[in-house]
């Protein structure tokens, strides 16, 4: 195994693990458009989605298939009709709607079986486990058209669902349901996976999608300048939504939107606009920092707090790196236990990726700012400017009239921030007792 993987590897492991903690034990809805499954994409899917449940993760997968009625329908010389975003499914539509689905429950089940050969996952087994857990009623007419056979989610059995993933299983998902008297109604996947994810509180929907996500400027085209948005606050999204046209087609940036919106309103925190064209596009978005599609959520993940004991380990982690190659004077767990208090910390999505000590000197009326790290996954983004006005704040608020810090490397970064070189005589005289004359920090101090 070469030097440079080795280099690579373990840092992205370390990377990784906290996610990985993270998720462990939540529960994802996944949403599949049919037209992944006929681009070829189910096997690559599969072993991600088997890789994520290996790793703790309760899953729920939901298929489309679109793309395969409307094969069916044209092999049965029969036109797909649309109004409303909705298929209206005639008894044709309808039995061309089962006999897709028949077949892609096939085919997915297929997929997870034999344990994935000649994949990372080989020899793991995945148990994928259906059930009539949906009860429909009919969409009816709707401005004057007759929706025929097509549906709606009228209840969705969350506990049953629920005991099947305790089990341990895969719960798998067509878009059809049953009314209480046994009629067959042919749904969308998008009505199903959000049904499913707002009843059994998901900690994830996740719709795997022809589109890449929601643009920045959704009405400019794809261009270096106009990138994805990939963290939708849900004020902003409802905002947009309400400035769009109602979404007739996948493609339309409202279609999956306006469902990502519905689940996040309804409890579910975490709602991900994924492009199945991109392989990987699942695990790049679970367990990468910034992800690759849009992220629709209640609140902003990223979160500017005070530290708690919670936060030791996380700091550790931070900081560790930085001391290994003396960029940060070496603090052992019982120090950092000791003035966890002192810290400010950025957590994003449960892992922390900036911090900063703040230890005042109120005798002489200002405060050291220490261990300020921000981790290299997040670096020019700001973050480090963000701990730094928090913790001008907080020396604010105690009357403080300064901060100041000590530095090796760092020197430039602080200066364009409005600090000034002093000498180490300028230190408060507790402070100047214990400063290291051999590592030569240099002093600089900041009006507050």
């Amino acid at each position: 195994m070469s030097t440079v993987f080795n280099f690579t590897f373990v840092p992205w492991f370390r990377s990784v693990a906290p996610y990985i903690h993270t998720h462990r034990g939540k529960t994802f809805v996944v949403g599949l458009a049919g037209e992944a499954i006929a681009a070829g994409k189910l096997q690559n899917i599969a072993q991600d989605l088997a890789l994520i449940q290996s790793m703790g993760v309760k899953i729920v997968l939901v298929h489309g298939f679109r793309p395969q009625v409307n094969e069916q329908l044209a092999a049965k010389g029969h036109e797909a009709q649309y109004s409303h975003g909705i298929r209206i499914t005639d008894a044709v539509a309808l039995d061309s709607a089962q006999e897709a689905a028949g077949q892609l429950r096939y085919e997915i089940e297929a997929a997870f079986s034999q344990g994935l050969p000649n994949t990372p996952m080989a020899g793991s087994t995945v148990r994928v486990i259906s059930g009539n857990f949906i009860t429909a009623r009919p969409v009816g007419v709707v401005d004057g058209v007759d929706f025929k056979h097509s549906g709606l989610v009228r209840k969705v059995d969350a506990a049953g669902i629920r005991r099947t993933l305790d089990f341990g299983a895969m719960v798998l998902m067509s878009p059809f349901g049953f009314s209480p008297t046994g009629e067959a109604f042919n749904l969308t996947m998008e009505e199903v996976a959000t049904s499913v994810a707002i009843s059994i509180q998901a900690d994830k929907l996740i719709f795997l999608t022809e589109i890449p996500g929601i643009r920045m400027d959704s009405e400019l085209p794809e261009s270096e300048d106009n990138p994805i948005d990939t963290e939708l606050p849900l004020d902003a999204a409802e905002k947009l939504l309400a400035s769009l046209p109602p979404a007739q087609k996948p493609t339309d940036t409202a279609f999956y939107l306006q469902h990502c919106v519905k689940a996040c309103k309804a409890g579910v925190e975490r709602n991900h606009i994924l492009p199945f064209a991109l392989d990987g596009s699942l695990l790049l978005e679970v367990y990468v920092h910034d992800g690759v599609g849009t992220m629709v959520i209640d609140e902003k993940l990223e979160s500017l707090r005070e530290a708690t004991v919670d936060d030791i380990g996380g700091i550790l982690q931070l900081i560790e790196p930085f001391e290994r190659d003396g960029t940060l004077v070496k603090r052992d767990r019982t120090e950092i236990e000791r003035d966890v208090g002192h810290y400010t910390v950025i957590e994003h999505d449960g892992v922390i990726f900036g911090c900063a000590a703040l230890y005042p000197y109120p005798e002489a009326k200002t405060a050291e700012m220490a261990a300020l790290t921000v981790s290299p996954l997040s670096q020019s983004q700001g973050d480090g400017e963000r701990i730094l006005k928090r913790i001008e704040h907080r020396a604010k608020s105690m009357g403080l009239e300064s901060i100041f810090v000590l530095t090796t490397r760092t020197m430039h970064w602080f200066l364009k921030r409005g600090f000034q070189q002093v000498n180490p005589d300028w230190l408060p005289e507790a402070r100047k007792r214990k400063y290291n004359w051999d590592r030569k920090s240099m002093v600089l101090v900041k009006k507050i």
